[in-house]
């Protein structure tokens, strides 16, 4: 049984042929496209509505220099977000449970704004791994721990969304099987148990969206000691 429960984050394969490029690509097709027309329809309207805000509150603490980085952030924001949330249909496969995955997206993107700091301002990029007015026996201990928590931020990245999106999945599995269980026996707990899962789904689509935004959010906040 406890294996049944982890066979979810599986790569799913057919033929022998990973199918986690389709699971990745798939919510790009999903997208409206903006038609040709001058008056856009409801949907592409409140999907601009919504990239606009958030682009706006993302970008809003960067100078000039970090603006560069909106298209990537918003489709990273989106892109996040609709594979978290497809996730939560039955019988579907969610990428970013992968470990992998999500380093895969954590390390490049942490790893540019490192480079662009120690490109543009190395003096204030290195700066950052000792704090004013340090003692100076204390020098070479707090050098090396800001050097460890900076190598360790795309790890925090990754595990953090790994970690609540998994626990959540694990979570719904495990009280649906409570309620199947319980409803020939105990019906009214299976009820019971059956409204606390809707309200759990209810929890983790938004936990699948802030995580995404969190995802985003912290990128943004290691560039913005860079740029």
């Amino acid at each position: 049984m406890m294996t049944s429960f982890f066979d979810q984050f599986a790569s799913p394969s057919f033929l022998g042929i990973p199918l986690i490029a389709v699971a990745i690509a798939l919510p790009w097709t999903l997208f409206p496209t903006p038609p040709s027309r001058w008056l856009n329809n409801r949907l592409i309207t409140l999907q601009t509505w919504f990239i606009n805000r958030f682009t706006n509150q993302l970008l809003m603490p960067l100078n000039v220099g970090g603006h560069k980085w909106a298209l990537l952030f918003a489709s990273l924001m989106v892109f996040l977000m609709t594979i978290n949330m497809l996730g939560l249909l039955p019988y579907t496969f969610t990428p970013t449970t992968q470990l992998s995955l999500n380093m895969g997206l954590a390390v490049p993107l942490w790893l540019a704004t490192v480079i662009i700091g120690m490109r543009n301002q190395p003096t204030v990029a290195l700066g950052h791994l000792l704090p004013e007015g340090t003692p100076v026996p204390l020098i070479p201990v707090l050098i090396i721990i800001e050097t460890i928590s900076l190598f360790i931020r795309p790890l925090a990245l990754g595990v953090r969304l790994t970690a609540n999106l998994t626990a959540g999945h694990l979570l719904i599995q495990l009280i649906a099987t409570a309620v199947f269980v319980l409803l020939p026996m105990m019906p009214t707990v299976a009820i019971l148990t059956a409204v606390v899962l809707f309200l759990l789904t209810l929890l983790e689509v938004a936990v699948a969206m802030i995580q995404a935004y969190v995802f985003v959010l912290l990128l943004s906040l290691y560039l913005q000691e860079n740029v």
